[in-house]
């Protein structure tokens, strides 16, 4: 709490947050492990921060099946003996004990339920799938996602997410938007565009089903299967995709739309016949995909201030980190969180500049934004404390059309209250610290919508956590979910 209560006391309050360094999650290294023979009719792909990589799935008596060795071999360091009917597992300090035709194992001692009996074939232990959301982490220590209909698996926090929209000056345009780089195969069949996406961790929107206003391409829908997810946009004429240079864009258009960019030395790649084309050709063109027309103001929904900047350093939380640095880099990680999930979003400080505390006051309430969320980072502590505004005591009243500054927020509160404790359900969803307060910060008193402010310490003592992109996102993912859980309430506030 001194970093935050050091600013209370002067009435000068600095945002801190996590530093996401630019690794995108859809940027991590793809491991296939192959096996002997044929490529099986079933495969698990397996999504980390380590590495993102497939495995052949083995049926027996109409259960699927996995090498459990093999499955953590990319994670960590594992062996594996076995004695008789029991085979002993050990992955990094972790011991796990499982026994041929037993339905429960031991891992650190304590039994686990593998949903289905323990197999063994020629040496290798085999698991069900359906056990590995709840086994996985006993061994890992950290959450695993199972996506066991569809063969795909997500560890920790790396699902990449995207937003689909129709650029405002051409509705036969639309760009999807990544929060990590991707390189899908596009292939085409008359009246659509599918593309499939292999390697990449791509998860579902909030509706697997797209609808624009644009007679060109009407909707589009989101598929998972044997490991793979697919985006497939309707069409009722010949499109050619896009890639932007860092991969994380891609433009779907009518060929003569896209001809500019290929002209100016982005490649593009026909959707519009029956051939199937690779991202891979096209990302290594580095065509320039367009974006949305921002010839025409855009209303933001969500405002993300990150504190402090240029000669304003902000706390010190290690010899070689600085608030500022933070700030930033996580205003950048949740402004791809809350465009993932739709919120429009501006980040008034992406740059390493300083706003006075009325200037940032200013640019987010000449918005109209929905929500303003401040960041703050301290390296004591553990996990996030929240903030809403407490207006100071008799302050000045408003006077006709004219707001009082000091206790702008005061018919915000209530809102503001509840966007604070969603983000902090979210949070303690994903296994996070929380605690909500309310604290005379500025400039959340100066706010004219739903305002809190979010202070993000490492949730052991490391400080380095805080530049760690796992952890800025698992807590940009959950003050992005709690947010889009009130969305409704939030656009409704006048």
């Amino acid at each position: 709490m001194r970093s935050i209560r050091n600013r209370i006391r002067g009435w000068s309050i600095g945002r801190h947050s996590i530093a996401a360094t630019g690794v995108g999650v859809g940027a991590l290294l793809f491991v296939a492990l192959l096996v002997s023979g044929a490529a099986p009719e079933k495969h698990l792909s397996i999504y980390s921060s380590a590495a993102n990589y497939s495995l052949p799935i083995v049926q027996h008596q109409g259960r699927d099946y996995i090498g459990l060795l093999e499955l953590l071999d990319p994670l960590g360091t594992v062996s594996a003996k076995s004695d008789q009917a029991k085979w002993h597992l050990h992955y990094n300090t972790v011991l796990g004990e499982f026994v041929v035709g037993k339905s429960h194992a031991r891992v650190q001692g304590r039994d686990a339920d593998l949903s289905g009996n323990f197999l063994m074939e020629n040496g290798r232990g085999l698991v069900p799938v359906a056990c590995l959301g709840s086994l996985l982490p006993r061994f890992l220590g950290g959450p695993a996602t199972l996506h066991e209909e569809s063969g795909r698996l997500f560890i920790g926090s790396v699902a990449t997410h995207f937003t689909a929209t129709i650029s405002r000056d051409d509705p036969s345009r639309l760009v999807f938007q990544f929060t990590g780089p991707v390189n899908p195969t596009v292939a085409a069949e008359p009246g659509k565009v599918r593309m499939t996406f292999n390697h990449e961790p791509v998860t579902a929107p909030a509706s697997s089903t797209l609808t624009f206003g644009s007679k060109v391409i009407p909707s589009a829908t989101y598929s998972e299967n044997n490991g793979a997810a697919e985006i497939t946009v309707s069409t009722t004429m010949p499109l050619m995709a896009s890639f932007g240079v860092d991969g994380r864009t891609i433009t779907l258009a009518p060929a003569k739309s896209q001809a500019a960019a290929t002209a100016n030395g982005g490649t593009g790649v026909s959707a519009g016949g029956v051939a199937a084309a690779s991202g891979q050709n096209a990302a290594a063109g580095q065509s320039v995909a367009a974006s949305p027309s921002t010839s025409v103001p855009r209303r933001y929904f969500a405002i993300v201030d990150a504190s402090h900047g240029g000669a304003d350093r902000g706390e010190a939380l290690s010899s070689t980190l600085a608030e500022k640095d933070v700030t930033v880099a996580f205003a950048r990680c949740l402004r791809q969180e809350l465009e993932s999930r739709g919120i429009s979003t501006l980040v008034l400080r992406d740059s390493d500049a300083n706003l006075t505390l009325e200037e940032r006051a200013f640019f987010a309430n000449t918005t109209h934004a929905a929500v303003y969320v401040a960041l703050h980072a301290a390296s004591n502590g553990h996990g996030v404390r929240l903030y809403t505004a407490l207006l100071p005591y008799g302050g000045e009243e408003d006077r006709g059309p004219f707001r009082s500054w000091i206790t702008a927020q005061q018919s915000s509160i209530p809102l503001s209250q509840a966007a604070a404790a969603s983000v902090a359900a979210e949070l303690r969803k994903q296994q996070v610290s929380v605690r909500t307060l309310t604290a005379p910060l500025r400039p959340l008193n100066n706010i004219v919508t739903a305002a809190i402010a979010v202070e993000v310490a490492p949730a052991a003592t490391d400080v380095s956590q805080l530049s760690s992109p796992e952890y800025q996102q698992l807590i940009a993912s959950g003050v992005a979910n709690g947010i889009a859980a009130i969305r409704a309430q939030l656009g409704a506030a006048p």
